[in-house]
């Protein structure tokens, strides 16, 4: 496990094309999917990606623990994370948070998605006053004494792989597999297992098949859940 993820060489960021629905919510018009869940994104990332990696029960006797993320979209799943974490760490843990984000949002579309969540406008406002930097440079960026935060810009297909570090958690948030392939494809979930620590977890939201093909065919061993509101099903899965 480690305090603060190495990084390797950031690479220029390619901004997100964002556009909005219903007037708060965030569309991606490349890959033509939505950021979060449209019936509640918080409510979501808590039961999806902390509830579906045993958070935040599994860091409480850990010095230190490490999360990684595909995706960093909104910031949403990191903050909810850190809410998480500020209620339940000790006062010697370490949570280094890892996303690999290739498309990252502007300062202002953050901003605007993140409103929708009054309760977490204290550490959306710390996460924007850091952005500028982490966005332009991929660096780590230690938003309080015990958290790290650590957006890696580029391609996952290539970032992931290049990353020396190991994760205790996945969230596996790229859009939907059908939308983006890529972020789901043989070769990243073995990137993926081989970045995660024996005992690892990883959740996702997604249920699709070849998905969860890829992931068994990685290594994971990987169960089907019930899934968030109005899909049936989800994937989480732990490395042996």
């Amino acid at each position: 496990m480690q305090k603060i993820p190495p990084s390797g060489q950031p690479e220029e960021a390619v901004s997100a094309d964002v556009s909005w629905h219903d007037a708060q919510m965030p569309f991606c018009e490349r890959y033509q999917d939505f950021y979060y869940s449209r019936e509640d994104g918080r409510a979501e990332t808590q039961e999806v990606f902390l509830g579906g990696n045993g958070l935040p029960e599994r860091w409480g006797g850990e010095a230190c623990f490490t999360i990684a993320e595909l995706g960093f979209g909104t910031g949403l799943n990191f903050l909810q994370t850190w809410h998480a974490w500020r209620r339940s760490r000790t006062p010697q843990g370490q949570l280094s948070f890892v996303s690999f984000e290739a498309h990252p949002m502007s300062s202002e579309d953050m901003d605007r998605a993140l409103a929708a969540w009054p309760a977490l406008s204290g550490l959306a406002a710390k996460l924007l006053s850091a952005w500028p930097r982490v966005r332009e440079g991929g660096a780590v960026a230690g938003i309080d004494p015990q958290t790290n935060l650590h957006v890696i810009m580029g391609e996952a297909a290539r970032t992931v792989g290049a990353w020396s570090g190991r994760a205790d958690a996945w969230y596996l948030d790229g859009f939907a597999p059908a939308q983006n392939p890529d972020m789901w494809s043989p070769d990243l979930m073995r990137a993926v297992f081989a970045h995660t620590s024996p005992g690892g977890t990883f959740s996702t939201y997604t249920a699709a098949g070849w998905v969860r093909r890829n992931l068994e065919e990685a290594g994971f061993c990987v169960e089907r859940v019930p899934g968030f509101g109005r899909k049936r099903h989800r994937l989480q899965g732990r490395r042996p």
